[in-house]
């Protein structure tokens, strides 16, 4: 296990390599970063030198692309044309995301693993037939549209109902906030929309694919023959069925991991979190080009949390199926 771990990681080393090189290369050449200052009359052309030094726009694009993967394994992300270090400003906005993301998560693990199994246990029933049409309808729907009727409707009819603010709208926490529990409160509080837009988009796609998963596995001849054995129905269900079936989800799981980050940048900026969402967002959306560094730090972080969330897939297929055995 240990050295079949090593290899992943090493393959997933070479995918970051390969992937940050390209993306690098389409992002420094969408624009030019100083366009604004070149633009400005009242900026000098000392001024300008100094700035492309500083961004190392002055080096070609093969050493711009080393210096910045060397920077970046000595945790420097480099400068922001905005001004300022990219790295400081990363961490505390990833725990924002984070903050999110997990939760949201978790829920959609076990609302679409659980609501899968019931559909394929009770297939066709009316159970079945509701949970697909909700399953259907939140796919279908953008994330920026669940997100603003989740904030229009939920949280003003919760927020007039209680008559005060339970269900924020805008922002991560409020400023000002002390002593632990409050914190708790109100970080949950702020975190409640959020999550649920996450989770309603998510465990759609996820509860779509445990079900067509447990059926494929419940018609398995071994499953009749366990049945025919004469082993409970729970048995049967949650340790023979369940088991098997959890394999594809896994991968599908550890795949739309990068979707929720990019579900989370919509969602962050119809909330108004300051979180990696909007701090891609801005990078992206630039003055004249998107901001190199920026951008690259954070499709850096999410291409890690890919490639490790992919070894993790792997590893839980051993765990889930003893057949699998890892060279």
């Amino acid at each position: 296990m240990g050295a079949y771990i090593l290899r992943r990681l090493g393959a997933g080393l070479l995918v970051l390599i390969v992937g940050t090189f390209f993306l690098y290369l389409l992002v420094s050449l969408s624009g030019n970063p100083l366009a604004n200052l070149m633009a400005n009359p009242h900026i000098s052309p000392a001024t300008i030198r100094a700035a492309r030094i500083e961004l190392h726009l002055n080096e070609p694009l093969l050493q711009r692309y080393w210096t910045w993967v060397t920077g970046m394994v000595q945790g420097n992300f480099g400068i922001s044309t905005q001004g300022g270090p990219v790295g400081p400003q990363v961490w505390p906005r990833m725990w924002v995301t984070l903050q999110m993301v997990i939760p949201a998560v978790i829920l959609s693990v076990i609302l679409g693993i659980g609501l899968g199994v019931i559909s394929a246990v009770r297939q066709y029933s009316i159970t079945d037939h509701i949970s697909t049409g909700l399953a259907y309808i939140f796919f279908a729907t953008p994330v920026f549209v669940i997100a603003i009727l989740l904030k229009d409707f939920l949280a003003v009819k919760v927020d007039n109902a209680v008559g005060h603010t339970v269900l924020y709208t805008v922002g991560q926490n409020n400023p000002g906030t002390t002593g632990a529990w409050s914190v708790f409160v109100d970080a949950l509080a702020h975190d409640v929309l959020p999550v649920l837009t996450l989770v309603l988009i998510t465990y759609a796609s996820w509860s779509r694919y445990q079900r067509a998963s447990m059926l494929d596995v419940l018609n398995a001849d071994y499953i009749r023959l366990a049945r025919a054995k004469g082993l409970s129905r729970r048995r049967v269900l949650y340790v023979h069925a369940l088991r098997n079936a959890l394999i594809p989800v896994t991968t599908v799981i550890a795949l739309d991991f990068a979707a929720i980050l990019g579900g989370a940048v919509i969602t962050e900026i119809v909330y108004g979190w300051e979180g990696m969402g909007r701090f891609l967002f801005t990078g992206l959306t630039g003055p004249v080009s998107p901001d190199v560094n920026v951008v690259m730090a954070a499709l850096l972080i999410v291409a890690i949390l890919v490639v490790l969330f992919n070894i993790l897939a792997d590893v839980l297929y051993g765990l889930l199926d003893p057949r699998i055995r890892y060279a």
